[in-house]
């Protein structure tokens, strides 16, 4: 059973940093992305960036040059915030997904083959 357990979140004001962690243990897939989602109040959770195993990244456009998502080996990923904006406000969500190797979109919730818990992230004004 794959299990995926995030941390780094909290409350920061705009133009400040975060970055986000998530643990992966179990059989994940071995083709499996690596990838954060986020849902705000009120709003559909939306993918924000995966990576695969070679390390090719996808962004959503609403937060190009401002994350960064990267891994340690095979069993840690990360999401680094930057300039932060207060309507980056959300619960984000680490998530194995199936991708272009696929022939899907990473970044899409029917991509998602695990999840994790989440973690809250907050951006003041």
């Amino acid at each position: 059973q794959v299990q995926l357990m995030e941390s780094g979140g909290g409350s920061v004001q705009a133009g400040g940093s975060l970055k986000l962690s998530c643990q992966i243990s179990g059989r994940a897939h071995p083709n499996a992305y690596g990838a954060w989602f986020r849902q705000a109040p009120g709003k559909e959770r939306e993918g924000v960036a995966c990576l695969c195993r070679a390390g090719d990244t996808t962004y959503t456009d609403s937060i190009k040059g401002r994350f960064t998502i990267s891994k340690d080996g095979a069993n840690t990923l990360y999401l680094q915030l930057s300039t932060l904006k207060p309507e980056d406000t959300a619960m984000y969500y680490c998530a194995l997904t199936r991708g272009p190797s696929w022939g899907v979109d990473c970044l899409r919730m029917s991509a998602v083959l695990n999840w994790g818990q989440g973690t809250q992230v907050n951006v003041s004004s």
